[in-house]
């Protein structure tokens, strides 16, 4: 059954239900914020406001769109990419290409013009909705993109390159367009790292979104009487697939557009939030406030808050066991996946285990985990060796690249490039990476991209870019810089030169050394993490000091 079935029963069950609410609490004008400078969540400046959607709306503006796609002459697997920030109207559209039979592609919003090219012409988009806060980067690259035959633009104002989504939708019929849609289907493309330091396109079929569906709510036993608080990006697939768990059971979620720890807590206090999904830096901002008294928990409702679970970076102990301190009845489950793998859950600690903070878990629902040596084997207990999992959410493959998906799919078994151990008990512990990937607060960075940039610099011969811990972050990316023979460059220097850089990107600490290169021209990066402290990063910031020799 494909997932845009449990839209239909949700429009048939409970239509008049509220199933969607966006919220905005940012009261103060915002001016000259550019595109650059856009955290993980940016809020919208216009001021407060609260919007509503009902289960039946949501159907129906899915349809809407559905039948204009169809309408336009997109056929069944052709792509159709998703260019939004948070929003109300992100799920139905997503939901609105699934419907036509499309493969939806959710693009990052804080990719450059370069960057949305590229993953356009990758994925073979043939459409794009986009919003208003991407008019510049269109403009940009609107001559390059010719496989892209239509632009709707979702907002006020829109540019003469593109058509109004609004308009044309609203003229639209609201019946489901009844295009025939099985669990083998191609259903999205997602975006990770390759090698290049540009993205792959992640190919996933219908039978993986829902499961991802059945592995949420499995997991965090979501009933119509939950109400799931989602904050972080809808193009991630760590927030639309906790999401899908309230999909499954019929019951509500806010957006909230903003990640001020006041705002969480009333969001969670006014709106009889259940469930809720933090990062590792908002909990440890909600924390901080706490504790300085910015915050006081007496004057928020938050009795009927039950789950605080939390992902997209490694976990320490300390942060969780901070948390029981204010939140002793809360539930607590931590959540490891990766976009290959339909996003979070393939491993999970489970709200049981409490007593194993530390570890990422267990193989999740309908999952099975493994850790293996180079040649494919499994590893003794207690041994390091290469995380691999299996799964219904596996994805179908890396998007026209089959030695990059023959690399990491193996009978069935992903390889994911992280490193870890097991327990005794069956527990796993992430310890390193593979990967050079920067997970840093949730984002991932890919050094490649960042030391280009460097190395465009006239005073810099050679540049290298690794993660060094952070308490907040769970890692920063760090510079390290040799310069040319002859050549002067202070830290600000840097600092400015990499202001033409998404912020997220721009190094966190710079270091002028020299830059270490194998025989065969490889930077190599294990003498640099050993140098300066990086070594078994993951395990770092797990709080994990017993690993084996």
């Amino acid at each position: 059954m494909p997932i845009t079935e449990f839209l239909s029963r949700n429009a048939a069950l409970y239509g008049n239900e509220i199933c969607l609410t966006e919220i905005n609490l940012d009261l103060q004008e915002k001016h000259n914020v550019i595109w650059r400078e856009y955290e993980l969540i940016e809020n919208n400046p216009a001021g407060e406001y609260r919007l509503d959607m009902t289960w039946r709306v949501f159907e129906e503006k899915a349809n809407r769109l559905a039948n204009l796609l169809i309408k336009r002459g997109i056929k069944k697997g052709e792509k159709v990419a998703i260019l939004l920030m948070n929003c109300l109207e992100w799920l139905p559209i997503y939901f609105g290409v699934l419907k036509a039979g499309a493969i939806a592609v959710p693009l990052n919003f804080r990719y450059t013009a370069e960057e949305i090219r590229y993953c356009l012409d990758l994925s073979d988009a043939v459409a794009l909705l986009f919003g208003p806060e991407f008019i510049g980067r269109l403009e940009n690259i609107y001559y390059q993109i010719p496989k892209v035959r239509m632009l709707f633009y979702v907002g006020e104002g829109r540019p003469s390159f593109a058509e109004s989504y609004d308009r044309l939708t609203a003229n639209c019929c609201s019946e489901d367009p009844k295009v025939e849609i099985s669990d083998d289907d191609d259903a999205a493309i997602y975006f990770s790292s390759g090698t290049t330091g540009f993205p792959k396109a992640i190919l996933h079929t219908h039978r993986s979104l829902v499961s991802a569906c059945i592995t949420e709510q499995k997991h965090h036993g979501q009933t119509r009487e939950d109400k799931f608080l989602c904050i972080p990006p809808l193009y991630h697939t760590g927030a639309k697939m906790h999401w899908f768990g309230s999909l499954l059971a019929g019951s509500p979620a806010v957006i909230l557009r903003g990640i001020k720890p006041d705002w969480i807590l009333r969001t969670v206090s006014e709106e009889k939030i259940t469930i809720v999904w933090l990062l590792v830096p908002w909990a440890q901002d909600i924390l901080d406030a706490i504790d300085r008294g910015d915050v006081k928990l007496e004057d928020y409702e938050l009795s009927q808050w039950r789950l605080m679970h939390i992902g997209a970076q490694p976990v320490p102990p300390s942060l969780i066991q901070r948390w029981k301190k204010y939140f002793p009845h809360h539930q607590y489950d931590t959540n490891y996946g990766l976009s290959e793998s339909t996003g979070p859950g393939c491993v999970h600690l489970g709200v049981e285990n409490i007593h194993k903070v530390g570890a990422i878990g267990v193989p999740g629902y309908g999952w099975e985990a493994k850790i293996v040596d180079e040649s494919g084997n499994p590893v003794k207990q207690g041994d390091v060796g290469e995380l691999a999992v299996k799964g219904p959410g596996v994805m179908k493959c890396y998007y026209k690249d089959p030695a990059a998906t023959a690399a990491v799919l193996k009978d069935g078994w992903l390889h994911t490039g992280d490193m870890a151990m097991q327990d005794e008990d069956g527990f796993i512990y992430l310890v390193d990476r593979k990967k050079d990937v920067i997970i840093s607060g949730g984002e991932n960075i890919y050094p490649v991209q960042i030391e280009d940039h460097l190395r465009s610099h006239e005073a810099i011969k050679d540049a290298a870019v690794i993660g060094l811990p952070d308490k907040r972050l769970g890692e920063i990316a760090a510079a390290i810089i040799e310069l040319k023979p002859g050549y002067q460059c202070s830290e600000e220097d840097i600092n400015a030169f990499c202001m033409s850089l998404p912020r997220y990107k721009r190094p966190r600490k710079i270091i002028f050394d020299k830059v270490p290169r194998n025989p065969t021209g490889k930077i190599e990066k294990p003498k640099l993490r050993e140098k300066y402290g990086a070594s078994a990063l993951v395990a770092q910031q797990y709080e994990i000091t017993d690993l084996p020799d």
